[in-house]
């Protein structure tokens, strides 16, 4: 007995070993960071570096009544606790039907945005190609950043990037510890990560669902305007779109780079001035912040195939869809632990649901959000 106990001690040490002399050899120290924090939360700001989307001078206000417009049937209220559900807002013609908190949140709680950060890179773009800072989609991302001007990366476009077809090696594997989105998330420096990508694919052959396709947007956009992300995001989008709360997005280290696919912190209120925006074809309170084109784009189906060889109907340019709804455009944006900001434009309603899980999958959806959308059609 013993002897086994000591074999297995032994063996114990070989691993611990062996596994610190792989990570000394890679230099991938983001691995001890990984398993310290565990799992991505809703939190996650308060453990890395970020800057701020300062809140507008002028606020926009919804319009809110006394009651609630509307209250969540039992069986939904119960699904969406099941699910651990931070937050839900539903509002129709700037008025709030419904709003309700969960798990000690309230109004002014900022909460992770996780991937529904893609769909804000994605409208900065649009707003770029409207302020003629971008010429055409079709560019090669190379005439912005120099490194990608070999091989089959100098044929990368905007496009491809929107369309999340660059067909970068990016692994999207969120349990991988040494996975690209992982590397991403925890590590101190994604533009070297991004730097090491190689072409596997040839671009805009397949919609391939990537994070580090929204990073190269940003990189763009940075080039451009020769500012950060944030101060873009904040002038371009935060201020104009009246938000009521400073917004954070986190970086990859202190004074680095925005986690662009991921991370913006903000309350639920905030999230629903972009479905809003969209609502409006891109129009804010007389301002076209983006053009109504750009709009429709983003957010109808890219048809490229996808990794069954199916045509992406579920998928625009970092917009998600609703295609079982034959009778009605619905779009959303989407995080990876069941944040959303869903419009229904035949009904005039943004809802956002934030929370720390998601619900059982069907399709290339959730169960709660086909609840959410029947519930808002039934109005």
């Amino acid at each position: 007995m013993k002897k086994t106990i000591k074999f297995i001690f032994v063996m114990l040490a070989f691993v611990i070993v062996g596994f610190n002399g792989y990570i000394m050899a890679t230099g991938q120290w983001v691995v001890y960071r990984i398993f310290y924090y565990n799992l991505a939360n809703l939190d996650d700001y308060k453990i890395f570096a970020n800057r701020t989307l300062a809140a507008s001078s002028k606020p926009f206000q919804w319009h809110t009544t006394s009651l609630q417009i509307h209250h969540l049937p039992d069986s939904l209220a119960q699904e969406l606790q099941a699910i651990e559900t931070t937050a839900l807002i539903a509002i129709r013609n700037d008025t709030v039907l419904l709003e309700q908190y969960w798990e000690g949140y309230n109004a002014n709680t900022i909460s992770n945005s996780f991937s529904m950060a893609k769909s804000y890179v994605s409208t900065l773009i649009g707003i770029a190609i409207k302020e003629r800072m971008i010429s055409s989609l079709d560019q090669p991302i190379s005439v912005f950043l120099p490194e990608f001007k070999e091989g089959e990366k100098s044929k990368i476009t905007l496009r491809h990037c929107l369309m999340m077809s660059s067909g970068l090696d990016w692994k999207e594997e969120y349990l991988n510890p040494l996975s690209s989105v992982t590397q991403a998330y925890y590590g101190n420096d994604i533009r070297q990560l991004m730097s090491k990508l190689k072409s596997i694919k040839k671009p805009g052959q397949a919609f391939e669902y990537k994070g580090g396709d929204t990073q190269l947007l940003a990189f763009v956009l940075e080039k451009i305007y020769q500012k950060n992300l944030s101060e873009i995001a904040a002038q371009k989008l935060w201020q104009p779109m009246g938000a009521s709360n400073n917004a954070l997005w986190s970086l990859d280290r202190e004074g680095g780079d925005e986690k662009a696919s991921c991370c913006l912190f903000a309350t639920a209120r905030d999230f629903a001035l972009l479905g809003r925006l969209f609502l409006k074809q891109g129009n804010w309170e007389e301002n076209q912040l983006l053009d109504s084109s750009f709009v429709n784009l983003a957010t109808s189906p890219n048809l490229l195939p996808d990794k069954d060889g199916k045509s992406t109907n579920y998928y625009g340019y970092q917009w998600w869809l609703l295609p079982e709804y034959l009778d009605t455009k619905i779009y959303y944006a989407r995080g990876v632990a069941g944040q959303y900001i869903i419009v229904l434009p035949e009904k005039n309603i943004v809802i956002v649901r934030l929370g720390k899980q998601r619900g059982s999958k069907q399709g290339n959806s959730f169960k709660e959000v086909f609840d959410l959308v029947n519930m808002a059609k039934s109005w």
